[in-house]
């Protein structure tokens, strides 16, 4: 059998004549000369080298098509009936209302946050209220790599950033909702840091948390984009961007004006950090003011993996991300969302066994973080489950995003009095449709009624995420998640029991 898609996908909105395949190369078995129907091959034929990116990237976020062999859905979740873990075994205190799920992390700066969820790096689409809704969650979440691309206003001098006013409306965009718990963190990527930008959002807009960029699971190689004509190649040029083929080599010039040039394209550097550099880099920004600083990581190879929680133990890293395959919010290839990297639970099963053998050495090991394909509580049950004790939180990205949008649509159909008929049955106003509002309410009092619905709506999901995961654990008597372990899941498969035994890696 095949995992991988047919050579149709909504990444570039096309489609299969037929419905019978070649299941190993995803066409059609009957490929037609007169075919109507645009597929992958009949897509790149016309626009080639472009294709290799989702052609539909815009108001829009896109994630793997790819059904994985093995996921967190060949576990079911165990029960209990008798006992009580955590609190003491009477009515008043073993019920559903009394599961903690606050994390505390961090090796020189505490961060608290209300449940083990943190959203991961975006910075598209409603990310005003991607952002308030963690903090009115009391959950961490992280402004995407190349922010400063979002602001028409940025000026930078001698390959340095030195305005960026953007950058303070993102971060007080969570800052204005903050309630003691969470933080929000600017991820950098290579450009990101070549420019400085960790230096000015510390400095100028007081940035307290960063987050340095290894790789994303979607992500091995950073974004390429095609340029216009060779002037908008050299104003690429000029604010440090690598652009190829380079727009100032003379014979491009000449090429470029007989009409025989080829496509200019702008392209982010690698990653290629190394000890030598981030462990003193990572002491320079703590001693600029940065509270925390983070490891963006991904399911690369094992051997990697474990070097980059090395360099975070030394370096004194407060929490590492990794990204398992199956994500991406539009910018990565195609393919490499479907075929690039470990998928979630295998990552994790390769992390914690890295983990543990660090753990055995007396290495501090910073925070793990999870992301990769979750959106519901029980997949976030089931991988801190899995985690044994050694996961913290789960990155919940491109659902939390939906709930964004959703909120704020909804909501502005309500506030022009055309209320969608599925929520006519709870009222006709958002004080009166949007159920977790009180929550709020509790919280700021009645200047809740004015927020975002976008942002109320990224608290409510997230509400529903804590609330169901308080109730899987209640059911399994554990009325802390710290408890949480393997022994709280049941392997559906063999591949299943192979993995949370262990075999997959030996």
């Amino acid at each position: 059998m095949t995992y991988s898609p047919a050579l149709s996908s909504a990444f570039n909105d096309t489609k299969n004549r037929s419905n019978k395949l070649s299941p190993q190369s995803g066409m059609c078995s009957l490929c037609s000369e007169d075919c109507n129907s645009v597929c992958e091959l009949g897509l790149a034929a016309v626009l080639g080298m472009r294709t290799v990116y989702p052609t539909t990237t815009g108001n829009n976020q896109v994630g793997s098509e790819k059904d994985y062999p093995i996921d967190y859905s060949n576990f079911n979740i165990n029960g209990r009936v008798f006992g009580a873990t955590g609190v003491n075994p009477t009515y008043e205190e073993a019920n559903i209302f009394n599961v903690n799920l606050e994390k505390t992390f961090g090796k020189h700066n505490s961060v608290k946050m209300t449940m083990p969820v943190i959203l991961p790096a975006l910075i598209k689409l409603n990310w005003e209220d991607y952002f308030g809704g963690a903090a009115m969650a009391g959950i961490c979440c992280v402004i995407g790599e190349d922010a400063r691309n979002k602001d028409p206003e940025l000026v930078i001098e001698n390959g340095k950033i030195v305005h960026f006013p953007a950058l303070k409306n993102m971060l007080d965009s969570f800052r204005k909702y903050y309630r003691g718990y969470g933080q929000i963190i600017l991820q950098c990527n290579v450009e990101d840091d070549m420019l400085c930008l960790p230096e000015y959002a510390i400095k100028v807009h007081g940035a307290e948390a960063i987050e340095i960029k290894f790789g994303q699971g979607a992500k091995g190689t950073q974004p390429i984009n095609r340029l216009k004509n060779i002037e908008e190649a050299l104003k690429k040029q000029e604010t440090g961007n690598l652009v190829y083929p380079d727009p100032s080599d003379p014979k491009i010039i000449k090429a470029y004006k007989e009409e025989v040039c080829p496509n200019f394209y702008t392209y982010s550097r690698l990653p290629l950090w190394t000890e030598e550099y981030l462990v003193p880099r990572v002491a320079e920004l703590r001693e600029l003011g940065a509270k925390n600083i983070y490891f963006k990581m991904a399911g690369y190879d094992l051997a990697d993996m474990e070097k980059s929680i090395r360099l975070g133990s030394k370096a004194g890293i407060d929490m590492i991300t990794f990204d398992g395959a199956g994500g991406g919010s539009g910018y990565s290839p195609a393919k490499m969302m479907n075929e690039w990297a470990y998928p979630t639970v295998m990552m994790e099963e390769a992390l914690i066994n890295i983990v543990e053998k660090l753990k055995k050495e007396g290495l501090w090991i910073p925070a793990i973080t999870l992301t990769g394909g979750f959106a519901s509580e029980d997949h976030v049950f089931k991988a801190l489950a899995y985690g044994n004790g050694d996961v913290t939180a789960i990155g919940i990205c491109r659902a939390a995003m939906a709930a964004a949008m959703s909120g704020k649509r909804i909501g502005n159909m309500i506030k022009d009095g055309n209320v969608p008929a599925i929520f006519k049955q709870y009222g006709t106003t958002i004080e009166e449709i949007y159920s977790d509002l009180a929550d709020l309410r509790a919280i700021y009092g009645k200047e809740a009624n004015n927020f975002s619905p976008g942002a109320i709506g990224v608290f409510s999901y997230l509400n529903k995420i804590a609330f169901g995961v308080k109730h899987f654990a209640a059911l399994n008597r554990k009325f802390d998640i710290s408890y949480l372990d393997k022994t709280d899941l049941i392997p559906l498969t063999r591949d299943a029991k192979d993995l949370i035994e262990g075999k997959w890696f030996e």
